[in-house]
């Protein structure tokens, strides 16, 4: 008996159906991990917009909240993604209806929970931005409009591992591996 018949073995006994809505269980929860992401860099942004409030109550206050709020928005949408995909996972997962190999499927499952946790990276790094563009704001409200341009410049930039992630994601549950 070889080392893969001893750690997969069990698998010839579970039917495979049930196989890949485990394994898509497990990704679907690996996948939303990347709400660590958003909630990081939301906070961060709410506090910074908080900040600027209370430095420039009169000026700062209002224009920093909604830029607060637009960056923050925006910096939600890898978890979005994640959510997206644990919900195809779940709730309408095209892995589960194939015939082949239970594993290559199950593991398919779980890669795509996995790709998800790159949604990570986004959400702190579109926090990071809008923080600090509410901070910019509160302490020269009449730049708002130019800190906002270059605030979601940024956030686009930075957004595209999340959709990288997405991507090898939906590859992973859509395409044909056999």
């Amino acid at each position: 008996m070889n080392i893969l018949e001893i750690m997969f073995g069990w698998m010839a006994t579970v039917d495979p159906k049930a196989l890949v809505l485990g394994a898509s269980a497990i990704g679907a929860g690996l996948a939303m991990i990347a709400g660590i992401g958003p909630g990081i860099g939301q906070g961060f942004a709410a506090g910074k917009a908080a900040e600027a409030m209370g430095k420039n109550p009169e000026h700062g206050g209002k224009p920093a909240t909604l830029v607060m709020l637009l960056g923050a928005a925006v910096a939600e949408t890898s978890g979005i993604f994640s959510l997206v995909i644990a919900i195809i996972m779940l709730f309408a997962n095209p892995l589960v209806g194939r015939d082949g190999a239970a594993i290559i499927l199950a593991a398919s499952a779980i890669g795509a929970g996995f790709a998800m946790i790159a949604g990570i990276g986004p959400g702190i790094g579109q926090g990071y931005a809008a923080g600090k563009a509410a901070e910019a704001v509160g302490k020269r409200p009449k730049l708002q409009s130019a800190i906002v341009r270059t605030m979601l410049l940024g956030q686009a930039v930075a957004q595209t591992t999340g959709i990288y992630a997405l991507i090898i994601a939906l590859l992973l549950l859509f395409v044909e591996l056999f």
